[in-house]
């Protein structure tokens, strides 16, 4: 190649480099590689700390982490929540983000029970809410929808089963689940508080 035609051939590799990164900077998301998602948030209907309705529809078109807890829990419950507390209070003014803590031990955790655990969160459960409901949604929801417990496990009878998981899942503005987290990993929850803002910005 002549010394006229490696200098095209610079001139147009910077030209698309330099295209690239102000794309970058104008679209949010768009040097991140599209990821497939892990799977999809099936319709569901559980009871929150105030007795309310609440469904798939309270969280369309938004981010949100999912976790499941118990609130008599000793064990690996306080440090998620611990944990959990301090995503809340890294995202808690994203009008477009929620947490969604649901029970693990719904014959424990009645609505006055998960409410007393919410009121001692001192959160705002607009943003961080707690759901109860039946034992066979809650745990098919954990399985099929966020994935983050064996779905195997369904196959088991159900007063046979407790659900006893540390994983999270961020689920993006679609409903579908982009990724899975270790909440007692301290590492793994700062990795998640980071995607749910680049989530926020798509």
């Amino acid at each position: 190649m002549s010394k006229k035609g490696w200098i095209y051939t610079l001139f147009f590799i910077t030209l698309a480099i330099g295209f690239y990164f102000a794309l970058a900077q104008i679209i949010p998301g768009y040097s991140t590689p599209k990821v497939m998602p892990i799977s999809f948030v099936k319709p569901f209907r559980f009871t929150t700390q105030d007795g309310q309705p609440f469904t798939e529809k309270d969280v369309a078109g938004k981010v949100y982490v999912a976790e499941y807890f118990f609130t008599t829990c000793k064990t690996i419950c306080p440090v998620m929540n611990t944990h959990m507390k301090e995503v809340y209070n890294a995202l808690k003014n994203e009008k477009d983000f929620l947490i969604l803590s649901h029970t693990c031990d719904p014959e424990t955790d009645s609505v006055p029970q998960i409410k007393k655990y919410a009121d001692s969160m001192q959160v705002d459960t607009r943003r961080w809410v707690f759901l109860t409901g039946r034992k066979d949604s809650l745990y098919n929801t954990a399985r099929v929808s966020y994935t983050i417990d064996d779905p195997n496990n369904n196959l088991k009878k159900l007063e046979d089963q407790f659900l006893h998981t540390q994983f999270w899942a961020l689920v993006d503005r679609n409903g579908d689940v982009r990724k899975i987290y270790d909440g007692i990993k301290y590492n793994e929850v700062k990795k998640m508080i980071s995607d749910a803002k680049k989530l926020l910005k798509e």
